[in-house]
Parts: C-alpha cells; sequence; structure tokens
C-alpha cells in the first residue's frame, strides 16, 4: 500500500511513476490523492520544441486506452534533482554553435591561393577614341613548364563579360621574366568600364602538345588605382590556374553501338553552364562533332544554333556507320562553338572521347562497347582548345568505313 499522507517524496515518486490509467489494481481514491499530492510538489520541465506527430506515431497511440496527463507536474522536488545542463538542451537549438561552425568553415575555405609570379601592366582611357587602352609590360619568376628548366610564355587578354575581343602577345623562347611591352585597346565607353573587368591568362606554348596554363590575373575594379585619366602602372601576382577558373561548362551526351549492324549513334543532349561570349552575357552555342582516325579528320557534323542562352537544349542524334573491326581506331572530338553573324565562330570548349582519351572521355567509351545496344550518357566537362585542330588533318581514310549520316530531332 502507498500512504499518501507520508514524508517520503522518493515513495511519491515510485508510486507516481506506477500510476496507471490501465492498472486496476490501484484504487482510485489512491490516484486522486496521488494527482492533488503531486500537482502541488511537481512540475515537469516541458521539451522547448516538441515534435511533430506523424500517422505512424498516432498508431501506436491507438493501442493505449488511456494516458496520463502529466503537463502539469514537476519532477525539480529536493530530493530528486535534474541536472540543469541537461534539462536545458533538451531540444534547444543553440545558435552560437552552428555560428561557430560556419565562422570555422568560412577560415577553412580561405586558403591560400597558390602563385606563380608577377605580371606588370598599366592602363589608361583614351577619351578620344573611347577604349581602355592596356600595356603588358612583363612578367616575372614564372615557373618551368618544360623539362628544360624554362618555359615559351605569352600572354591572352580580356574586357569580361565580353570575349569575342581579345588579344594575345607574342611567345617569348625559353624565358620566365619576359618583357612583352605591347599595347593592346578595347572600345569601350567609359560609363561602361564600372562593369568590366580584365583578365589575363598566362601560358606556356608547346607546338606539339596542348599550351599548359600557368595561371591569371583578374582585376575586378578598373579604378582601383586611379581614374585611368593617365597611365598607371599595376603589379599583379599571377595566381595558378584552377578548375574553377578555366571552368567553361559542361555538356550531355550518350552514346550507344549496335555491334550487328555496325552502327553508333551520338545524341547531343544538352550543355549547362558555358562560358558568356557576348558582350550581353550570353552565346548563340552549336555543338560540332569531328569523327577522327589515327588524327585524319574524316567528317564533320554540327546541330543547330541555339540563340542567345548559356544553357542550351538541343536533343539531336547523330548516326555513325562503323564496322566492329574499326572500333577501337576512332574517336570523336566534340566541339561547342558560339555562332556569330558577322565575324568568326569561336570555340567555347571542347571533349573528346574514345579509347585513346583521358579520364571520363575513355571511359565513357569502354562503358559504351561493354553495354551493347544500350544508350550510356555522361556529363562531360569543357575543355581549352589549344592544339586539338592543329593535329588534324583532313586526308582520306586508309579504310572505306565509317561513312558519316546525322539524323536530327527537334529539340
Amino acid at each position: 500500500t502507498v500512504k499518501v499522507n507520508g514524508r517520503s517524496s522518493v515513495k511519491l515518486l515510485e508510486a507516481a511513476m506506477k500510476i496507471s490509467q490501465t492498472s486496476p489494481d490501484i484504487p482510485a481514491q489512491v490516484q486522486t490523492a496521488l494527482r492533488e499530492k503531486l500537482s502541488q510538489q511537481v512540475k515537469i520541465q516541458r521539451q522547448t520544441t516538441e515534435p511533430t506527430s506523424s500517422s505512424r506515431h498516432n498508431s501506436f497511440r491507438r493501442h493505449l486506452p488511456r494516458q496520463m496527463n502529466v503537463t502539469s507536474f514537476d519532477f525539480s522536488m529536493d530530493t530528486v534533482p535534474l541536472r540543469q545542463s541537461s534539462t536545458v538542451s533538451i531540444g534547444r537549438i543553440k545558435p552560437e554553435l552552428y555560428k561557430q561552425k560556419s565562422v570555422d568553415s568560412e577560415d577553412e575555405a580561405k586558403e591560400p591561393v597558390e602563385t606563380c609570379g608577377k605580371l606588370s601592366f598599366s592602363l589608361r582611357y583614351d577619351y578620344e577614341e573611347q577604349a581602355l587602352v592596356v600595356r603588358i609590360l612583363k612578367a616575372l619568376d614564372l615557373p618551368a613548364k618544360d623539362f628544360t628548366g624554362t618555359s615559351d610564355p605569352y600572354v591572352k587578354i580580356y574586357l569580361l563579360p565580353e570575349r569575342k575581343k581579345k588579344f594575345q602577345t607574342r611567345v617569348h623562347r625559353k624565358n620566365l621574366n619576359p618583357m612583352f611591352d605591347e599595347t593592346f585597346s578595347f572600345p569601350v565607353v567609359y560609363d561602361e568600364l564600372c562593369n568590366r573587368k580584365l583578365h589575363f591568362s598566362v601560358y606556356d606554348f608547346d607546338r606539339f602538345t596542348s599550351h599548359d596554363m600557368i595561371g591569371e590575373v583578374v582585376v575586378d575594379n578598373l579604378f582601383e588605382l586611379s581614374d585611368l585619366s593617365r597611365e598607371a602602372v599595376v603589379w599583379k601576382d599571377i595566381h595558378a590556374a584552377t578548375t574553377e577558373s578555366i571552368d567553361l561548362g559542361e555538356i550531355m551526351y550518350s552514346l550507344c553501338y549496335l555491334p550487328t549492324a555496325g552502327r553508333m549513334t551520338l545524341t547531343v543532349i544538352k550543355c549547362r553552364n558555358l562560358k558568356a561570349m557576348d558582350i550581353t552575357g550570353s552565346s548563340d552555342p552549336y555543338v560540332k562533332v569531328y569523327l577522327i582516325c589515327d588524327g585524319r579528320r574524316l567528317k564533320k557534323r554540327k546541330t543547330t544554333t541555339k540563340k542567345s542562352t548559356l544553357n542550351p537544349v538541343y536533343n539531336e542524334a547523330i548516326i555513325f556507320d562503323i564496322p566492329p573491326e574499326n572500333v577501337e581506331q576512332v574517336s570523336l572530338s566534340i566541339m561547342v562553338m558560339d555562332y556569330d553573324r558577322v565575324g568568326h565562330n569561336e570555340v567555347i570548349g571542347v571533349c573528346r572521347t574514345g579509347p585513346e582519351a583521358e579520364g571520363l572521355g575513355r571511359d565513357h567509351w569502354n562503358e559504351m562497347l561493354a553495354y551493347p545496344r544500350k544508350p550510356i550518357t555522361h556529363w562531360h566537362a569543357l575543355g581549352e582548345v589549344q592544339t586539338l585542330l592543329s593535329l588534324l588533318t583532313v586526308f582520306p581514310p586508309f579504310f572505306k568505313g565509317p561513312t558519316f549520316t546525322e539524323m536530327s530531332r527537334s529539340s
């Protein structure tokens, strides 16, 4: 039996823990007396944030006919002390912990940028010609890119966001401290300079392979040092090239090979985050595909042009008739181009797929051969085009196949 008027609070607690509307062995008078006693001495600390009951949880409640109402109870009596730290932390969000974490992650994100030399140039604005005059002076302490311990550097320059207008210095052979001293002029209205930025890309020339990007310099604020009314000489660190800095966008396409028919289908699906080539911050992209055999360019075809977009959708299929005995001798060069009605069309980026390609380009090709009659789809990052086309010739193939046809579907 439980003594209601007893002074032992521990017994009261034990009795309270035994209370259940489904327990027939406890008299109703005892239950009523206990509730009155506990209502004066005991309160329970409710959780600050109450979880939302799901339907799954409600199904559990249906199996419990009656529940004890303990919302007015308090377990903070002296004989059964509760640790304040645990009661405070239950259900509570501590913003200071999240704030500290975000600060730490910001500090971790600010990693030191690798530098690879310095670039000197000057800026001034020609009011009569309405043009920004950029003079590339020299570079110092460039890294060696060749096995001989030297480099053959040159500089490309853009006035972003427009990329169609670009300039390039001469190549300086075997020189890690080249003196360029070349002047270039970008036609631009003075009031637009606040929305423009200069982008210098330093490359190492290679006659036989793709040119290596040494690093880059970006001038976000053209009025950083002066109002450009007179020539201002600037020294900037050259930041090592990263994947993000040379990001040109991605292209998605599928490959499917039918061995019995000797037919391969490349479906250009779409592109995303393409590099803006126009002053409007957009491009007019289309995709050009080269069929290559041992360095020989056999055929080329292209998709339709999508106007004013950096995320074009094509869904256009190109069919190659390639005999099974020749499938290991061919590869595909895929080029995303920017159409220009007045000037010449420019390359936005390229990728290659085939048995001699690198990384995903080779893996995609091998996966196509491993799973015949099944379209294999992947995203491919676009890279810069350097000497890819110069390595290709237009001689006729040494075997009569493959023939090249194209089948387009409206997007």
